[in-house]
């Protein structure tokens, strides 16, 4: 019998809110955590909005000396992963911890340390450079700090698909638990790639939203005046959790993890496929995963990053998948408050998801003021809608033509 994964813990950082239920309320309320960027200088480029977390404090996870040795994205991942060990209740002091590790993924990882130490190198020499340049740019090391803090001596690695990086470590972590390899999974992702380096080169890409006279409308999936997705840093963690191991400790549980499925559109390295061929494949291989008919989706937190082609190519995909029943699914996408956090968005995403299966309250597309003709379904437009969602479907969608696609229940007996 196929071993039951479900979630008992969550932890967000984003620039709308760093707590959980803070963040969902604020969602709700159609708030936007997109503004002009404080944490860097914007002067000179064309692109001065984002969703930096320019508050940012870690001192109580980390002291001044740690925090030094490890980069901001590592930061996030850390704190994240702190909140939603205290929510899971789970104590990783006892016992020798072979079980439980950490999956997580990051597109770019440590940007910032690249462009510090790069700028060292070129201003001061080579030996100015920092020793903690490796240990703190590498994509793993957001995993080995979580790691080392608490213990955790299973499966441990990370995954980096672009933006489809969380979905596809989350996706990971149902395989290893359903297989036995483990018993827990600290599984998510965290991004801080909101950098002078990130920034230029995706507004020189034109994959940016060019309204910096005003931020909080920039971001705005499926409508037609959309012209490029908002860089945001984040990162969304969650403990995935066999069934049986969580009972035992009596975990509260905030849903079951049923099914995933991932696919790759080998065709342009950052255009999606038109078709949305790849992303339907996704899709529908999660939900055979799953064992569930596509009528059984009440709701979809859909990649939608405010691009002219992706969000198309998804509503497109959507359409293939669930026919008839994709008029009937409520979709919307949170990046429309929070911004685009590349390859944490799918962690940040499910816990998303999560909240409106407990709340039975659909989460808005703020911004959807004139609907694109080609983005024609319910995309619950600037307000929440309360339904009744007992299955709700995220995706995640990446550059290299990356799908991910994570299928979560309400937990039932």
């Amino acid at each position: 019998m196929k071993r039951r994964i479900v979630v008992t813990g969550w932890g967000v950082v984003s620039s709308l809110s760093s707590e959980v239920e803070d963040c969902w309320n604020r969602i709700l309320a159609g708030e936007s955590g997109i503004h002009d960027i404080r944490l860097i200088e914007t002067s000179d480029l064309k692109v001065k909005i984002g969703g930096d977390v320019y508050d940012w404090d870690c001192s109580a996870h980390l002291d001044s000396k740690e925090s030094k040795k490890v980069d901001r994205f590592s930061q996030f991942a850390v704190v994240g992963a702190d909140q939603a060990i205290q929510s899971s209740g789970m104590d990783f002091t006892t016992g020798d911890n072979l079980r439980y590790g950490c999956l997580l993924g990051s597109g770019i990882g440590g940007l910032i340390t690249i462009s510090e130490q790069m700028e060292r190198l070129i201003l001061k020499g080579p030996s100015r450079v920092s020793p903690l340049t490796i240990p703190k740019l590498m994509l793993n090391a957001g995993g080995g700090n979580i790691a080392i803090q608490h213990g955790l001596r299973g499966p441990n690695y990370s995954v980096a698909t672009a933006c489809a990086s969380a979905g596809n470590a989350m996706g990971d972590a149902v395989d290893l638990i359903r297989k036995g390899d483990c018993d827990l999974l600290v599984t998510g992702g965290a991004e801080c790639a909101l950098t002078r380096i990130g920034m230029a080169a995706f507004q020189n890409m034109k994959a940016l939203s060019f309204r910096n006279d005003n931020p909080a409308a920039a971001s705005r999936p499926f409508d037609r005046g959309r012209d490029g997705f908002v860089l945001s840093e984040a990162a969304g963690i969650l403990i995935f959790e066999e069934l049986e191991h969580a009972r035992a400790r009596r975990a509260e549980i905030f849903g079951e993890v049923i099914g995933f499925g991932t696919t790759c559109d080998a065709g342009h390295i950052t255009s999606p496929d038109p078709t949305g061929s790849g992303a339907a494949r996704a899709m529908t291989l999660a939900l055979e995963n799953a064992g569930i008919a596509p009528e059984e989706v009440d709701y979809i937190n859909a990649h939608g990053t405010s691009t002219p082609l992706g969000d198309k190519a998804e509503t497109i995909a959507m359409k293939s998948v669930f026919g008839e029943h994709a008029y009937k699914v409520s979709v919307s996408s949170t990046k429309s408050q929070i911004g685009h956090s590349l390859g944490a968005s799918g962690g940040v995403e499910l816990i998303f998801s999560l909240k409106a299966i407990l709340n039975n309250t659909v989460p808005p597309t703020i911004n959807l003021d004139e609907p694109d003709p080609d983005c024609d379904l319910d995309y619950t437009p600037n307000v929440p809608k309360e339904r009744k969602i007992r299955t709700a479907m995220s995706n995640s969608f990446g550059f290299g033509g990356h799908n991910a696609s994570i299928i979560v229940r309400e937990f039932t007996d």
